[in-house]
């Protein structure tokens, strides 16, 4: 392969306390805790809008829970759909349009500066430690300094780019599949079913829904790979919230594979509509009112840190005495890397698990803490702890702890758990209950 080697000037507009890279559901959690502690922050997001999978990427409901007291409780309130629940049983996804104001409300802070269309293209660094980041805009690079640097970016990449240990997927190295969610209206909710995934034993003229799907996909109806119709219902009546779309094989951190699994999987959004309206009762007048405008990803990279969790510690409900997120849940997830449905004949369930601080601090480096689905963990593990929830309670945690050390002059590594834990207690954060 061939390789040039180039130089580049890079404009400092500015030093901060904390720098957040990625505005989704976990940034925008870590920008704003760091800015409530009083750090000067910067937050960049490769996009136009923040929010991340909340609004870019169009997924709803807001899945999984953590302990009580955190910024989860409070976004979900913003958001309009506290009666949300774990599993997304009884759960709502949220209006996205309206979310995509109120998540920049949340953030509009005189302690933030917000950077958008501003993706991280390198990585400032002094030794071992991460210093800073380099950010590519419409006017060419902008540097941007800090003393403490958190990954928030889903795929890690200011963790890749620092040199940061990572891991991808399973042992094979395949990762989840891509989907892309879109929303549908004109459901008539006296017949129209919901129907919230595997878990899922809703039934259809008496079968299991998920078994007529796939009696469909045997008969050419649909692909076999999106046999699994998931049908979230929305805050508004009438809409459902589609997850079902799927196309597996795919590398997000690839940019040579992105379009074609865009592309597909726009074919399939069609596709689905079409037979939804044809088949299914209550849906004879659907219409797709709108779509991620990113390609939604499970899975990319992972960040090996000072501890590395795994699924079995979380299905036995862990504690940790570092703990910076506790009682989060949600099953282990698994959508089959190699083809439809999970990856696993039986669905994992898991008891309230802690997440200890550890997971949080990459292996090797100083200055950087990451946050959100790139943190320490297993394959297995990561298909739990990677809903929006968890991710939600994480940043909160991460920017804590951010905004501590640069206060104290030292690295997150060398803060003290327990200064973290007493904060976030003291803000009301259950770390400790049984």
């Amino acid at each position: 392969m061939d390789k040039i080697i180039y130089s580049s000037e890079a404009e400092v507009r500015g030093s901060y306390d904390v720098i957040v890279a990625g505005a989704g559901a976990s940034g925008i959690c870590a920008a704003v805790a760091a800015a409530r502690e009083g750090a000067r922050v910067a937050l960049a997001e490769r996009y136009g809008v923040v929010g991340g999978n909340l609004t870019a990427g169009f997924v709803g409901p807001i899945l999984g829970s953590v302990g009580s007291g955190t910024m989860r409780d409070e976004l979900v309130d913003l958001l309009e759909v506290p009666d949300n629940d774990w599993i997304g049983e009884t759960g709502k996804a949220h209006n996205v349009e309206k979310a995509k104001l109120t998540l920049e409300r949340f953030v509009d802070s005189p302690n933030i500066d917000v950077f958008l269309q501003s993706q991280v293209s390198h990585v400032l660094k002094e030794g071992n430690r991460v210093t800073g980041v380099v950010l590519s805009t419409a006017e060419g690079p902008v540097a941007l300094k800090a003393p403490v640097v958190i990954d928030a970016t889903g795929d890690a990449v200011v963790s890749f780019l620092a040199g940061a240990e990572i891991e991808k997927g399973r042992e094979d190295g395949l990762m989840q599949p891509v989907t892309l969610e879109f929303t549908i209206d004109g459901v008539d909710e006296n017949k129209g079913l919901i129907c919230i995934g595997d878990v899922d034993n809703v039934e259809l003229g008496g079968m299991r829904f998920l078994d007529w799907c796939q009696i469909q996909a045997d008969k050419g109806l649909i692909p076999q790979k999106i046999a699994a119709v998931r049908l979230h219902p929305t805050v508004i009546p009438g809409q459902r919230q589609v997850n079902t779309t799927q196309v597996n094989g795919v590398d997000i951190t690839r940019p040579e594979g992105i379009f074609k699994a865009d592309l597909e999987l726009r074919e399939q959004m069609f596709l689905l509509e079409k037979f939804l309206r044809e088949n299914l009762p209550g849906y004879e007048n659907i219409r797709i009112t709108g779509s991620g405008t990113t390609t939604g990803v499970r899975e990319s990279r992972r960040v090996m840190g000072d501890y590395v969790i795994d699924a079995d510690e979380l299905a036995a409900g862990c504690r940790f005495p570092d703990v910076i997120v506790h009682k989060a849940l949600f099953i282990v997830d698994i959508h089959n890397p190699a083809g439809a449905g999970q990856a696993e004949a039986k669905i994992q369930y898991c008891q309230p698990y802690d997440l200890p601080y550890r997971c949080f601090l990459p292996r090797g480096l100083e200055g950087l803490l990451v946050t959100g689905r790139c943190i320490s963990g297993t394959h297995r593990a990561h298909a739990s702890y990677r809903v929006m929830s968890i991710c939600m309670a994480m940043g909160e945690a991460v920017g804590v702890a951010a905004a501590l050390s640069a206060s104290r002059g030292v690295t997150p590594r060398d803060l003290p758990v327990t200064v973290l834990q007493d904060r976030l207690t003291a803000k009301g954060v259950d770390l400790f209950s049984k």
